[in-house]
């Protein structure tokens, strides 16, 4: 089994374990979290977690004066240690405090790699900016539960079989910049900078370029860069149709860019929330449907609860992207109502009403749906 594999599933796991303690309402503890999600996670990397030559748990890392300071694992390669790995229970928000408790660390032990992970985000941090002082920012965050290729391919650098220091450093460096270079052109395309602006007028605004024609040209460059971004994708779309290379995926990307535009939202985060609500109706639909086959597609508004996969058969939608929640049923028409939710324990109000949509998906005779993403209608006929 390669490693992408051996991730996806460690994923699966992951998320049968935590909706197994949804439907019990069983915490998962930080000890729970690290023997169930971390430890095959390190094993997967291809330490051994049992062998304490190459994994030691509760690792002392004593900083001066204060003493009993330990980091829950210290890997080790050839009797040196090369990262630590400190970690807080599932859905723990990896805040400032825990930062700083794995900078402490990490400045008196001898490793240049750092994570902090709650069994699900895996933040690697290492000292580009000065050495020996972990950086405030990670260089790389990898999701359990948002597996991405060219994200297993760095992490593969940490690997036992592949883990080389210096390329490691290196690789740390162009991903640490790269991101954050990233996140200026984000933040430019929602909110152009005066400057940003002021860069494309000198090339082309032959008048004076006073305070007001820059705020007139802000709007201007936003609109422009986004219609410039959408029509990229949409020929590449455009070309892989014509080759017949386009999958369901793709044009789903297509939609999701276009939603990005409309909602001046540019990524879309999965949040807690809305995992346990999947993990929710996955569980009270396993008495009709297996539960591999139910999956979700999240968007920037909404996330959608969809059976084997096809956007073309959505079971639910789950809007908690605001102070309210929302469920979003699909009726007999294929229409889709919105009812308001106090709390995620209501979804099992509407048990009947998410297995009768399951049902209407699984009859023999398939009916005809269409899809209307423009004003977000599916009917079935």
């Amino acid at each position: 089994m390669d490693f992408i594999e051996e991730l996806r599933n460690l994923s699966t796991n992951i998320a049968k374990q935590i909706e197994n303690a949804v439907q019990i309402d069983r915490n998962i503890t930080e000890e729970a979290t690290k023997h169930a999600f971390v430890i095959p996670f390190i094993k997967i990397l291809g330490y051994d977690p049992y062998n304490l030559t190459e994994v030691v748990p509760e690792f002392t890392a004593d900083i001066g004066t204060k003493q009993g300071e330990k980091v829950d694992y210290a890997i080790f390669k050839d009797d040196e240690v090369i990262m630590l790995i400190e970690c807080k229970k599932y859905g723990a928000d990896l805040s400032d405090a825990h930062t700083s408790q794995l900078y402490r660390y990490f400045s008196v032990v001898n490793a240049r790699i750092a994570v902090l992970t709650d069994g699900v985000i895996y933040r690697f941090y290492t000292d580009l900016e000065e050495t020996n002082i972990m950086d405030s920012k990670p260089f790389l965050e990898f999701n359990m539960f948002d597996i991405q290729e060219p994200l297993v391919n760095e992490l593969k650098r940490f690997t036992k079989p592949t883990f080389d220091l210096d390329a490691a450093l290196t690789a740390a460096s162009d991903l640490k910049y790269t991101k954050e270079i990233k996140q200026i052109m984000l933040e430019q395309l929602e909110a152009p900078s005066e400057d940003f602006v002021r860069f494309f007028l000198s090339s082309v605004y032959g008048g004076k370029r006073t305070q007001t024609v820059v705020q007139q040209f802000t709007g201007i460059v936003k609109r422009a860069l986004n219609q410039f971004l959408n029509e990229q994708i949409n020929q590449r779309l455009r070309s892989a149709i014509e080759r017949g290379e386009a999958t369901e995926d793709a044009i789903e990307v297509e939609i999701a860019d276009e939603e990005t535009e409309e909602e001046h939202e540019s990524r879309i985060v999965t949040t807690e929330e809305e995992l346990e609500g999947f993990f929710t109706v996955k569980s009270i639909l396993r008495e009709v449907v297996t539960a591999d086959r139910i999956q979700h597609r999240d968007t920037i508004r909404y996330m959608s609860v969809v059976l084997d996969g096809s956007i073309k058969k959505i079971i639910c939608r789950l809007h908690f992207n605001s102070a309210r929640k929302y469920l979003g049923l699909v009726n007999e028409d294929g229409k889709h109502e919105r009812v308001e939710i106090a709390s995620i324990d209501d979804i099992y109000n509407y048990a009947d009403e998410l297995k009768a949509t399951v049902q209407r998906y699984d009859t023999p005779e398939q009916k005809t749906e269409t899809y209307d993403h423009e004003t977000e209608t599916q009917t079935i006929k």
